[in-house]
């Protein structure tokens, strides 16, 4: 197919490497129809303003949840954990209708974009508005998610998940998580209504289960055995060490252990978070050929614990990133709570690289654009012919990235500039963010706010 427009890259990250003075056609469907080498610049073709890499997957947003970045910061009477984070958490989720639920998840989206993702797996478990529970289907909640994809113009894979139980064992939930509640058959009777519709908005389509405590396995194989998505499939697990002992307590196996003889665990699967685990579990999760699913600054926000990254990926692991409760909005930030993890916990530096005089930047990136890609049910992804075009130019004019040569450009990235390198980006051959601004972005600031005051009124 012909290209309908030609952009000029000094210097782009291919699957291959660096290279210098690269073309890419892009065609009229945004996907990557050619990648010629050792060009000039044609006067048809857009330069871009400096150097081009592959915009990253997010594969874990509970995007409601941004609405209450920082409000959780006061200490409580208690020690504070998870746990009594999920009650400040409960409060906003009866207070939001799916309006303040489509701003608020369009401003993240905004926010997404400009720190250097291209797609986000909506891990999506407020079903209803606390003025539906016993009307809704979940439906309408969803299609706000759609919504907001669209108008943000970032990529969706929309997991709606499966939440019936306030613990193991199957106990009745609580007042609070009742916006999330879901029968079997009601669940599945969502997935069939929302497939045409994600179809009609080339969204992706999969599910979860929200965690082990959330649904039975025998409520779990029901669902798993008749949903026909053929999508990716993720659940929380392992998450907090409570909940270890809580598994333990129910079923006399650890979390992943449970998950892994029960479950038969493969290549559409995302363990997210997966934060405890044995020597033993983290092996055979990682011959699994399931991603985990990490959310580093999450994690270190609720005190969950440090991943076992080095252990899982020398073992072939297979990682992905994402931003989970949205305290933090980039790839730059995220990577780099993810490696500081590994160095204090074994007080060494450069933990999370292929190999001796290896870039950790470029193994970190590599690492979760492949893991994204697979838990996002995409098809491919990078910078090559086929796949498609959703790109992230970083600022030239940047001192830091101007003065880098190659990996030292990802480096600068992640460990000394963060959101403020992402200059332009482009999803689906259509650039959203130009210049460090939203095309959007007065109104979905303006929407926003009016949310916020209503939220928290």
């Amino acid at each position: 197919m012909k290209a309908s427009q030609s952009l000029f890259c000094e210097r782009v990250l291919l699957p291959e490497g660096w290279a210098s003075d690269v073309t890419i056609g892009i065609d009229q469907d945004g996907k990557i129809v050619s990648i010629e080498h050792g060009m000039v610049r044609g006067p048809d073709s857009t330069a871009l303003a400096g150097p081009v890499v592959p915009a990253l997957q997010n594969l874990h947003s509970h995007a409601f949840q941004r609405a209450m970045a920082g409000l959780a910061e006061q200490a409580g009477s208690t020690d504070d954990s998870f746990w009594t984070w999920r009650d400040t958490m409960y409060r906003l989720v009866a207070k939001m209708s799916p309006d303040d639920v489509e701003a608020v998840t369009t401003k993240l989206y905004s926010e997404l974009l400009k720190g250097g993702f291209g797609q986000v797996v909506e891990f999506h478990y407020f079903h209803h508005a606390l003025t539906e529970v016993g009307t809704s289907n979940g439906f309408e909640m969803s299609s706000r998610i759609l919504r907001s994809a669209a108008t943000a113009g970032i990529g969706l894979t929309h997991l709606p998940v499966f939440y019936a139980h306030a613990g193991f064992g199957g106990l009745a939930p609580n007042a609070g998580q009742r916006p999330f509640i879901h029968s079997i058959d009601s669940f599945l009777a969502l997935l069939d209504q929302l497939a045409p519709a994600c179809a009609a908005a080339d969204v992706e389509l999969g599910l979860a289960i929200h965690s082990l405590r959330a649904a039975t396995p025998d409520e779990m194989r029901a669902v798993l055995s008749a949903e026909q998505t053929g999508g990716p499939i993720h659940i929380h697990v392992a998450e907090q060490e409570r909940e270890v002992g809580d598994c333990l307590a129910w079923s006399g196996r650890r979390p992943v252990t449970f998950l892994l003889d029960e479950f038969a665990v493969d290549e559409r699967w995302c363990a997210i978070h997966a934060t405890h685990m044995t020597a033993e579990e983290t092996a055979r999760l990682a011959k699994s050929g399931a991603v985990a699913g990490l959310c580093p600054a999450t994690e270190a926000n609720l005190g969950d614990g440090i991943y076992p990254a080095t252990d899982f990926m020398t073992q072939g692991g297979r990682i992905g990133i994402g931003t989970d409760s949205h305290v933090a909005t980039s790839v730059a930030e995220e990577l780099r709570v993810l490696e500081y993890g590994q160095r204090l916990r074994d007080r060494r530096r450069n933990r999370l690289v292929s190999g001796p005089g290896a870039s950790v930047g470029r193994t970190l990136i590599e690492a979760s654009l492949s893991g994204g890609a697979q838990a996002a049910g995409l098809e491919t992804s990078g910078i090559r012919v086929g796949a498609r075009a959703d790109l992230v130019v970083l600022d030239g004019a940047n001192p830091f990235i101007a003065a880098a040569k190659d990996d030292q450009i990802l480096d600068r990235w992640i460990f000394a500039l963060g959101s403020e390198a992402v200059r332009d980006v482009m999803v689906r051959g259509d650039f959203v963010v130009q210049e460090g601004r939203h095309r959007a972005e007065e109104r979905i600031d303006s929407d926003f706010a009016c949310a916020l005051k209503r939220i928290l009124q």
